[in-house]
């Protein structure tokens, strides 16, 4: 990225982490601003990170190339309002809020080049993984300078369909917290079978954790990978046997079609 002039509208946790991502990557902080209503945070962010902040949004917005809407979904329909008198032609408008859809954000913004996003929680750790879904005024270059935004927490894949941002949501917007939940429930079973807690929670996130790289490392699928650790009548076995037998695979399906719907639900509400 050539170091285009980036403001972040709010300044929250996910716009930290994407703001430190990019100093990382080496994009000079005189090219990022950001505002946000609240003083401490405005000086929490300009001490870590040397940018410049602002109490108004069309201040930070004022000279932007690329403007990335990070407030909460409940008052994205003010902040956008407010923001579009000051808004120019040729500006690429990317928004991580869930559940604003892009003809929402063109409803108050008026026609304009817009990339939406889902991102996740492990963004905080430049580890994330998000969907982007770009209109039809998004040019080849605005796409890849997204790429390049989302890029610096982790993972960024491209979606030909703006709706498949509710699966994005329910398989890794809310992923994380799957896995949590995993996690919490083998550290309280390994603690029933005699471990101490601590050891447990370790050996539970741990095992998370190298499980995690081996899949994403891997030439073959996690299918392939749980059959070769699964010995037949091995302990594995038993363990998968059971998780099978519970209905595990209908369960998760279940839960992210939950997931899936309860995204749809929530755009619908917070576009109107």
């Amino acid at each position: 990225m050539s170091s285009p002039r980036i403001a972040f509208i709010g300044a929250g946790n996910m716009a930290a982490s994407l703001i430190g991502g990019l100093r990382a990557q080496g994009i000079p902080a005189a090219a990022i601003t950001a505002s946000d209503r609240g003083a401490e945070q405005r000086a929490r962010i300009a001490a870590e990170h040397g940018i410049e902040l602002f109490e108004g949004n069309a201040q930070a917005a004022a000279g932007a190339e690329i403007i990335v809407l990070a407030v909460k979904p409940q008052v994205m329909k003010d902040v956008c309002l407010e923001l579009a008198p000051h808004l120019h032609e040729g500006q690429l408008l990317v928004s991580i809020a869930a559940g604003i859809s892009c003809a929402s954000l063109e409803n108050w913004l008026g026609p304009r080049a817009i990339v939406r996003c889902m991102p996740n929680t492990p963004a905080l750790l430049r580890q994330g993984v998000s969907g982007l879904f770009a209109n039809a005024r998004v040019s080849s270059a605005q796409r890849q300078q997204a790429e390049l935004l989302l890029s610096a927490v982790g993972l960024a894949l491209w979606l030909d369909e703006e709706a498949l941002i509710d699966a994005v949501t329910a398989v890794s917007g809310s992923g994380p917290a799957y896995f949590f939940l995993l996690i919490e429930a083998m550290t309280a079973a390994g603690s029933k079978l005699g471990l101490p807690q601590a050891t447990a929670a370790r050996l539970a996130q741990h095992t998370a954790l190298g499980a995690a790289r081996m899949a994403c490392e891997s030439e073959v699928d996690a299918a392939e990978l749980r059959r070769r650790v699964t010995s037949p009548n091995g302990t594995t076995e038993a363990a998968i046997k059971t998780f099978q037998a519970g209905g595990f695979e209908a369960l998760v399906e279940q839960a992210l079609n939950a997931a899936a719907a309860r995204s749809a639900e929530l755009a619908e509400q917070l576009g109107k």
